[in-house]
């Protein structure tokens, strides 16, 4: 099936991309959770508008890219959350959380798609995640979850 990618997805593409996927995995996990949408020729003219929203948001080169990493990897970020007496998380930290860190710590404004929680963070102490800010660069996050 032919799809027009409306997000990034891992290993596939980035928004605006036309590639073509099985129909189950469309049907079933790209559309429906609005990575993607259904290739038609209308649909193509819509490509276009996508690129340009994503070229707004898209981090230009690989300079830039390395300043943010930088600056990310510089910040010390202490992630405030509710836990049980033996240290477990009510829950875990989402990527939208630590967004929200690191732009309370005074780190750049990241999207949360970009943010790469390898195992979920369901306990406290210190946890590395990765953010992809560029297709080249990758920065290391240090993230601290404290009791609240």
């Amino acid at each position: 099936m032919k799809i027009i990618l409306t997000n990034e997805v891992s290993g596939l593409g980035s928004a605006g991309d036309i590639v073509e996927v099985r129909d189950g995995y469309a049907r079933n996990y790209l559309v429906p959770r609005g990575f993607a949408i259904r290739w038609t020729k209308g649909g193509e003219k819509d490509v276009e508008q996508i690129r340009r929203a994503r070229k707004i948001h898209e981090i230009a080169t690989i300079e830039q890219a390395n300043e943010v990493k930088g600056r990310l990897e510089g910040t010390q970020v202490r992630l405030p959350v509710r836990a049980g007496d033996q240290g477990r998380l009510f829950g875990s930290v989402t990527p939208a959380d630590i967004a929200s860190a690191v732009k309370d710590a005074g780190g750049p404004e990241l999207d949360k798609r970009r943010i790469e929680v390898g195992n979920a963070i369901k306990t406290l102490g210190a946890h590395q995640v990765s953010v992809r800010l560029h297709a080249d660069v990758t920065a290391k996050v240090d993230v601290e979850v404290v009791a609240a």
